[in-house]
């Protein structure tokens, strides 16, 4: 290999990493602080108990959205979250994607689908970040998603389940009352649910 294409090798090495900052607390584990109650129709009463957001079974929508500052692209989102009754996501997450709005559904569809709503107009269940994960009442999983303005890419328990380009493509909500989650929230349906540790960090896009 010669001197230049060793250098051009170490160069496109060096900008395909995206170097991340501090991860920053969005979750203190003893009140909302800037979590608000998402206005869904019959939604029940979130609240803060033994350091976790409960999110409990709604009709059919019980969310929290987020009231302070949040960049809307080059970031990474984490996070702990617990099924605790019924059979439908749980924790899904609405944040900003692609110039827009997408949601990481975790749990959807019957309680098994995860996946990314929506890409080209195709939802969670249809496109090709649908996979199936068998989430046990009760138990904590580590949820982890990257943004940035070619990929969206996200780890449950540190096993990769999305890695989808999104650069060109269109980003969108489902229609209905999950675009009252944005510009980030997390929403249950019809399902109680548990969230602790809520992080970001932001990405350097250089």
């Amino acid at each position: 290999m010669t001197r230049l294409a060793a250098i051009a090798l170490l160069c496109g090495l060096a900008s395909a990493q995206t170097p991340a900052g501090e991860w920053k607390s969005l979750f203190d584990g003893k009140s909302l602080g800037q979590w608000k109650p998402t206005p869904f129709p019959r939604q029940k009463g979130v609240k803060v108990e033994n350091g976790v957001l409960l999110l409990p079974a709604g009709a059919p929508l019980t969310g929290v959205t987020w009231q302070g500052e949040f960049p809307k692209s080059d970031y990474e989102l984490r996070f702990e979250a617990a099924r605790t009754l019924g059979g439908d996501f749980f924790a899904s997450v609405t944040l900003p994607a692609g110039g827009n709005y997408a949601t990481w559904v975790l749990g959807g569809w019957g309680g098994d689908i995860v996946g990314i709503s929506s890409i080209d107009g195709w939802d969670a269940a249809d496109n090709e970040t649908r996979s199936y994960v068998n989430f046990e009442t009760g138990r904590w999983y580590a949820f982890r998603i990257r943004v940035t303005g070619d990929s969206i890419q996200a780890w449950i328990d540190d096993r990769r389940v999305v890695n989808v380009p999104i650069a060109g493509r269109a980003i969108s909500l489902r229609p209905g009352d999950i675009n009252l989650s944005t510009p980030l929230g997390f929403a249950s349906y019809n399902t109680t649910g548990g969230i602790r540790n809520i992080e970001y960090r932001p990405l350097s896009s250089k």
